[in-house]
């Protein structure tokens, strides 16, 4: 059993400080806790949390992720190439766009386990997903290839 699910956190009632924290705290909850403070930068933990995230999201298309993606201003997502076994997708606006550069470092391994998550919804087989771009690497957007079997 599911302790909350994703409509569960639209339930918001903060009547001061309403449905918005900043930017920079999700960014330190991710990068500082637990990129920097979790064993392999976390990745274990992010692609766990990120695959259950979207899992739960309420979506029936790849449309509707990528509309979800947007809403969530997760980032805005492009599809560069779609063939039936491959998809290409960058990521415009990342959380992470913006961060000083250090390059060999990709950390949007949870926003493309949330890809993946969501779109384990709509195929049938396996997705692996992988993160190819990252702002923080120095790339202009970040990009994940999308493999389904």
């Amino acid at each position: 059993m599911n302790l909350f699910t994703f409509d569960d956190m639209k339930k918001i009632k903060r009547e001061t400080l309403g449905n918005l924290v900043p930017l920079e705290l999700f960014r330190s909850v991710r990068l500082i806790g637990m990129y920097q403070g979790l064993p392999m930068k976390g990745k274990n933990t992010t692609i766990t949390v990120g695959r259950e995230i979207g899992k739960s999201m309420p979506v029936q298309s790849i449309e509707d992720v990528l509309t979800l993606f947007e809403e969530l201003k997760i980032g805005i997502p492009k599809i560069i190439e779609k063939t039936d076994n491959k998809m290409h997708i960058a990521i415009e606006d990342c959380f992470c766009e913006g961060l000083p550069v250090n390059e060999g470092n990709m950390v949007c391994d949870l926003e493309g386990a949330i890809l993946e998550g969501a779109l384990s919804k709509i195929y049938d087989g396996k997705i692996s997903i992988r993160e190819v771009k990252c702002n923080v690497n120095g790339d202009e957007n970040c990009e994940y290839i999308i493999n389904f079997s």
